[in-house]
């Protein structure tokens, strides 16, 4: 795979594979209406371990926006640049308010707490010697991600929502549907909990969430 580092002019560029954490970034594409384009990364032959995309990311993770000359990975990271790129799409609230410290606090959270227990959820091997210790790991990880998950259904709560930062709807919502997505095949997943359940069915009735998912190939159960 060859890996531009210069996207078309005036268009950003996702690196994308489905399913993956370029779901957040790419709804969000879609609520803003801005030009962009997707490039498949096929992580089925090891195409994010590739020198070129490598070179982007040394992480050799899923997703990197291309802006320009410019190539930013991480999901979170892709998220704040578009909202800081186009404040008057209305998808953050303003810098130095209240409100934009509580977008930061759980965008914050959303990634480095709940998406990091995740990827232990999905990849217990990483932290095992054995498929029993695996096992053990996958499951203290289930449980953890369903304390988080009860945090957020709180704050839904306190917010009174629709969104969870309250009667606006912000960048952190995609972030929170593609993390909720995620949980579809736990126990407990985050449809049990009525106000998350709620919440990700008003997701999927977007117009711009349905259009990510189509784009990617996405198909029931979503959620």
């Amino acid at each position: 795979m060859r890996v531009p580092f210069l996207g078309p002019a005036g268009m950003y560029t996702l690196y994308y594979y489905p399913s993956n954490a370029n779901l957040a970034p790419h709804m969000l594409l879609e609520e803003m209406g801005v030009p962009y384009r997707l490039a498949l990364v096929d992580r089925e032959h090891n195409a994010h371990k590739t020198p070129e995309y490598l070179a982007m990311n040394p992480a050799g993770l899923i997703p990197v926006l291309i802006d320009g000359e410019m190539a930013l990975p991480e999901a979170a990271a892709i998220c704040l640049h578009l909202v800081d790129k186009h404040p008057d799409k209305g998808l953050a609230p303003p810098v130095g308010t209240p409100e934009r410290s509580a977008f930061y606090r759980w965008l914050i959270y959303l990634t480095n707490t709940l998406q990091a227990e995740l990827i232990v959820y999905f990849y217990p091997e990483r932290l095992a010697d054995d498929e029993a210790m695996a096992a053990a790991v996958k499951q203290r990880a289930e449980q953890r991600v369903g304390g988080m998950l009860d945090i957020l259904e709180a704050q839904m709560r306190k917010s009174g929502g629709p969104w969870l930062l309250g009667q606006r709807f912000s960048a952190v919502d995609p972030y929170l549907f593609m993390l909720c997505r995620w949980t579809r095949g736990m126990q407990n997943p985050a449809r049990n909990r009525p106000l998350l359940k709620a919440f990700v069915e008003r997701m999927m009735a977007r117009p711009a969430i349905q259009a990510a998912h189509d784009q990617e190939g996405l198909k029931p159960p979503y959620f």
